[in-house]
């Protein structure tokens, strides 16, 4: 890497950091997280481009929705000189998280960053794990939990009133596709370079709902482990 484009990286490293906010209070609940993670208010995910430390980087903000992978390839082919891509996410689609993490990774070279007081949750760790390389600035949040497909509570609710033989369809339905989901997450781990381990020591280590007995449902990776499962990669020198 060129002296310049170190600099400018070291600039960009420097003006996420000091965007930084005062200590965040812990969540009692979700002890390895802060209280209320910078993830952006967005319905959808807004691709913004602009230049930064003397870089072009596209900010990346919002809800990860269906419509994401069409404007995430839209947006980089009006924008072919993105370096960087800068993540804040509660998640959401987790098939359009994979999608879009694939198209980014079609585009080498350009980095993935968790910004310093940002927080990538869900379905926006597969769209950080598309980059190569991948960073995580001090202070900025990878954080995990273990996927459900049991949100819709209404359906739950009807099948139940509607008798056993509605509830044993839904939970054959939802113990199907969670397994087809788990499939492609360990494939889009494989072929990422990331280790296996990050689901199964991890993230499907998190409870999906939340009981009296504990209520901790999601949590922040350190940049230790991070480093470990190789999410991202150790500082050059």
């Amino acid at each position: 890497m060129s002296w310049r484009r170190r600099a400018a990286r070291c600039g960009i490293a420097l003006l996420a950091f000091g965007s930084l906010s005062a200590a965040t209070a812990v969540d009692p609940v979700n002890p390895t997280c802060p209280l209320n993670p910078n993830w952006s208010a967005h319905p959808t995910m807004k691709l913004t481009v602009e230049k930064r430390g003397g870089m072009k980087v596209m900010l990346a903000e919002g809800r990860i929705d269906a419509g994401l992978p069409d404007r995430l390839t839209a947006a980089l082919k009006a924008n072919p000189d993105v370096s960087e891509i800068w993540l804040r996410s509660p998640g959401g689609d987790a098939r359009a998280g994979n999608a879009a993490g694939r198209i980014i990774r079609s585009n080498l070279g350009v980095t993935t960053r968790i910004p310093a007081g940002w927080a990538c949750f869900s379905a926006c760790n597969f769209v950080f794990m598309g980059g190569a390389p991948r960073v995580i600035d001090p202070g900025g949040l990878f954080i995990v939990h273990m996927f459900t497909r049991t949100g819709d509570r209404s359906a739950i609710d009807m099948s139940v009133a509607l008798g056993t033989d509605a509830t044993r369809e839904l939970i054959g339905d939802i113990e199907q596709d969670s397994a087809l989901l788990a499939s492609e997450d360990n494939d889009f781990l494989i072929r990422m370079g990331i280790s296996r381990k990050l689901l199964t020591e991890v993230m499907y280590r998190q409870q999906a709902v939340a009981t009296e007995e504990n209520k901790s449902t999601r949590r922040c990776l350190t940049l230790d482990e991070a480093l470990e499962y190789g999410v991202t990669y150790a500082p050059e020198e």
